[in-house]
Formats: C-alpha cells, sequence, structure tokens
C-alpha cells in the first residue's frame, strides 16, 4: 500500500493498530485524510508517512494499539529514517505523524501526541541565499546608479539609506 496512489475514496482499510482501537479511532483516522487534506499530494505523501510509520510501531516495536504508542517510538522511528532517507523528507514524515495524532487528539481518540515533543533532524539550505556585499562593491553598486534622471536620483537615495 505504500507505493500506491493514495485519495480519500482509498482509504477504506486502516492498519492495524487504528482498528484495534475502535471504531472512533477508525474514522478519525480516515476524516483526517478526507476532511483534512485538501491537496492531492500532501495526503498521498502524509498517507504514506503514516501508514509506514504504524507499520513500524506493530512490526518492529510490537505495539498493538496506537494508545500504546509513546514519543520514544516516534523518536526511534525518526532517528532510524534520518538513515535512509534525505532531512527535509524526515521532516515531512514527522509532521504527518505529528498531524495524524494532533487530529486524533482533537477528535478525543487518544489522549495526547506522541509524535508533539520529537524533534526532526536539523536541515539548512546554504545554496541559493542572497551573499552579503562587503562595503567595496556595495559602494561600486550604489556609484553604479545613473543620476542623470530624477528616477535614478531617487533610486540611489533610496539604496544609500539602506545600506
Amino acid at each position: 500500500m505504500l507505493n500506491q496512489p493514495v485519495n480519500a475514496s482509498s482509504l477504506t482499510t486502516c492498519p492495524r493498530l487504528i482498528t484495534a482501537a475502535g471504531e472512533r479511532a477508525h474514522r478519525g483516522f480516515l476524516e483526517f485524510f478526507a476532511a483534512n487534506i485538501r491537496n492531492l499530494h500532501t495526503r498521498r505523501a502524509y498517507a504514506r508517512a503514516v501508514m509506514e510509520f504504524l507499520d513500524w510501531c506493530e512490526v518492529t516495536a510490537g505495539i498493538v494499539s496506537i494508545f500504546d504508542v509513546q514519543p520514544l517510538h516516534v523518536a526511534s522511528w525518526i532517528e532510524g529514517k534520518t538513515r535512509q532517507v534525505s532531512a527535509p523528507t524526515v521532516k515531512q514524515q514527522l509532521a504527518a505523524v505529528r498531524h495524524c495524532f494532533g487530529w486524533l487528539v482533537t477528535g478525543q481518540v487518544v489522549s495526547l501526541n506522541p509524535a508533539a515533543s520529537v524533534r526532526g533532524p536539523a536541515h539548512r539550505v546554504k545554496v541559493g541565499k542572497t551573499p552579503v556585499l562587503d562595503a567595496e562593491d556595495a559602494r561600486r553598486l550604489l556609484n553604479s546608479i545613473d543620476t542623470g534622471t530624477l528616477i535614478g536620483l531617487r533610486d540611489r537615495v533610496q539604496r544609500s539609506e539602506k545600506t
């Protein structure tokens, strides 16, 4: 199911952890994807992440009900994911799990969100940021503004006020 497209109508089956928690959990889980997430691509990505997490909980951690999921389980899953996929992907998957459990808390299915306190991996984007000009380059830029027109005078005054 993880590689198949997911839409609201295809989420008629729930992971065992959800069905073990009863009808209210089943309905809340389906409503999270059908009513809460409007964008199809987000819905697919979130469904894949949540299903993968719940499968991991059942198979790897031996959890039998959604009520038994703890922050330690989420943190362990995230730790394993950081060795498999990029930091932005892990952050998106954590967001999916966090939002799903948040929805279940709001719907009074579970009492607390086990993903709320778990931090994702650090990710910094360095490529594409605007470089900082040194004083000489800034002066050269300001001097390149044509002051022979009113627009040029205005631009030069505005630019020099900002530096």
